[in-house]
């Protein structure tokens, strides 16, 4: 059963509310917007549980809503520039803003669940750049080689930094 009840509308008109807010300069820090990947956002959260944990790069507004943190908490953390680093507890949802960063802290988490025998899952969402680099490689490799209870899901929205 989904966390969230919220349909791939509702996230577009977020992130259009958000994208209007950042174009009428009301949000003074970097803001990484979603755009066209909601239905295959929509199936991942499909198999994220509550108790799950949910680690994301600077690009995490779609996971904190689909893991069910309210729409205003969100956008009361953009608002304060706090877009590409949105962590909020009650929900087990952390970000980062340093690439590859949250991959190790996911791999930790994802080891600690294991050692302690829960049944929660790790699910590390990174972007396709990010998946090159050789500390991506490292995790992965690690979390895989010790059957770690997480999964990472590589993004790839069609577009560059540049």
């Amino acid at each position: 059963m989904p966390i969230t009840t919220l349909t791939a509308q509702d996230l577009i008109r977020f992130e259009e509310d958000i994208a209007a807010e950042f174009n009428g300069a009301k949000i003074r820090a970097p803001v990484h917007l979603y755009s066209g990947c909601e239905e295959q956002m929509l199936k991942v959260f499909d198999k994220v549980q509550p108790d799950d944990w949910v680690m994301c790069s600077w690009r995490s507004h779609y996971q904190c809503l689909l893991k069910g943190v309210p729409p205003a908490e969100v956008k009361d953390e953009i608002m304060a520039g706090r877009s590409i680093t949105l962590c909020f507890a009650a929900q087990r949802i952390f970000s980062s803003a340093i690439v590859t960063g949250i991959l190790p802290i996911a791999v930790g988490i994802a080891l600690g669940i294991k050692r302690r025998g829960g049944a929660e899952k790790v699910w590390c969402f990174l972007g396709e750049m990010t998946g090159e680099t050789g500390a991506a490689y490292e995790c992965i490799k690690y979390a895989t080689n010790f059957d770690l209870p997480i999964h990472f899901i590589v993004e790839d929205n069609g577009k560059s930094v540049c």
